[in-house]
């Protein structure tokens, strides 16, 4: 099994060094930047050490919040403004609630072009062409980046952009060249997000070439959908993990699927118990947070994302000595009560998913308690009616009132059903 390129790239990060001293370096170089130049963390580490004498003493430096940048993230930017290259504005999930802001300078830039290169590397060859189904117009997005990075590693990165028409999608995917060249000149690898790519293979005409990689990113990603496209198109799937308050990439699998291998040169992670926030042992579930290591522009410091994961004990096959995080299965915030069962956006995901001809799905929950109804609202291939499968389905998650919708309008699903969960636990 090859070893995952994120390996030898950190090694060459980090000088060779030891990682753990690597990042005790960092950490203390980015505390000081953040004491020195941020209003915030001015304020917010008061009274905390000046230096660190090791990585354990870390876990007692208080943690940031997404409510922190949110409410002034401004006070959070280390550099002057003409510094910034990029700003991302990431909108609140609920229905009120102000938009948090993250800042980008240049070099913050280059490091995510850096890491994407060497994390492609792990899932694609020299050569290979690479279609990415991101947002890429706009310079600095993450399908710029993700386009620079390619170059770098001798791949051929075709933008596309965001899949609205999947028609025109699929054909760019299997448009052959002329001469000997046709079966090279069509895609070997596709990166998007999940539920479009999931679209892209349900309407794909078998006769074209398949995909040999696929890299699914920018959300959650459900077993089921990675199921379906193994079988539909005998290709092998890769998950990539990261935010924005990450800098966009934050790790990717190896070939042994066992979860994430972490950018560990740039970013320290951490598993804490989402309640006391003390350190949990590897093996054991609990909140993701990490740290900046390397960013000047925005650091962020035990920044709380919500994530539930747990670092897998033991060695991965491939035989690196970087950690594995196990792959987010979804968010601590991501759930609601019906009657007397708690359902969470993953329950939804791996007994939808599997229908055929199902390209996506909302969930509205209405009424509490043992009143409380499910509207599913679903996106079929086909006008077809879905009730049956759909109840069918729902039979394995919980026994609860099911009322379901069906229409064939496309619509972002995925945020809708993020808001109802959210608004369903506060309820």
């Amino acid at each position: 099994m090859k070893l995952t390129s994120l390996d030898p790239w950190i090694k060459q990060k980090t000088f060779a060094s030891d990682l753990a001293d690597w990042q005790l370096l960092k950490l203390n170089e980015t505390l000081a930047l953040a004491r020195g130049k941020s209003a915030f963390y001015r304020k917010h580490l008061a009274g905390m050490p000046e230096k660190l004498e090791n990585l354990a003493d870390f876990r007692q430096f208080p943690f940031t919040t997404p409510e922190d940048v949110r409410e002034n993230p401004l006070r959070f930017v280390c550099v002057s403004q003409d510094e910034i290259r990029r700003v991302v504005t990431l909108q609140s999930s609920g229905t009120t609630g102000e938009p948090k802001r993250i800042y980008f300078t240049a070099e913050d830039q280059e490091l995510t072009i850096d890491f994407f290169g060497a994390g492609m590397s792990t899932l694609t060859e020299p050569g290979e062409r690479v279609l990415i189904f991101l947002p890429g117009e706009t310079p600095g997005s993450v399908g710029d980046l993700l386009r620079l990075g390619l170059a770098r590693q001798d791949r051929i990165p075709l933008p596309y952009g965001p899949v609205r028409d999947p028609n025109h999608a699929l054909e760019t995917m299997s448009r052959a060249g002329t001469g000997t060249n046709s079966e090279r000149e069509q895609a070997d690898c596709l990166v998007g997000s999940p539920t479009q790519i999931l679209g892209l293979a349900r309407r794909w005409n078998p006769r074209n070439k398949a995909p040999r990689t696929v890299l699914l990113s920018t959300d959650y990603v459900p077993a089921a959908i990675v199921r379906e496209l193994e079988r539909i198109w005998g290709c092998e799937v890769f998950n990539h993990y990261g935010a924005t308050e990450m800098g966009l990439g934050g790790g990717v699998e190896c070939e042994a699927h066992r979860g994430y291998h972490l950018r560990e040169a740039d970013l320290y992670f951490e598993i804490v118990n989402p309640e006391s926030g003390e350190p949990v042992p590897d093996g054991e579930y609990g909140e993701v947070v990490f740290t900046t290591l390397t960013r000047r522009g925005m650091p962020l410091i035990r920044y709380r994302i919500g994530d539930r994961s747990r670092f897998v004990p033991g060695k991965c096959p491939c035989e690196t000595g970087l950690r594995t995080l196990e792959k987010v299965r979804g968010r601590f915030s991501g759930f609601v009560s019906v009657g007397d069962e708690t359902l969470k956006l993953p329950d939804f995901d791996e007994a939808l998913f599997p229908i055929p001809g199902l390209l996506n799905f909302s969930v509205t929950v209405t009424g509490v308690g043992a009143e409380a109804s499910l509207l599913v609202e679903t996106q079929m291939l086909t006008n077809v009616d879905s009730t049956s499968l759909v109840e069918q389905a729902l039979r394995g998650v919980s026994s609860i009132k099911t009322v379901v919708r069906c229409h064939h309008n496309p619509h972002e699903v995925g945020n809708l059903l993020k808001r109802v969960l959210k608004r369903g636990q506060n309820a």
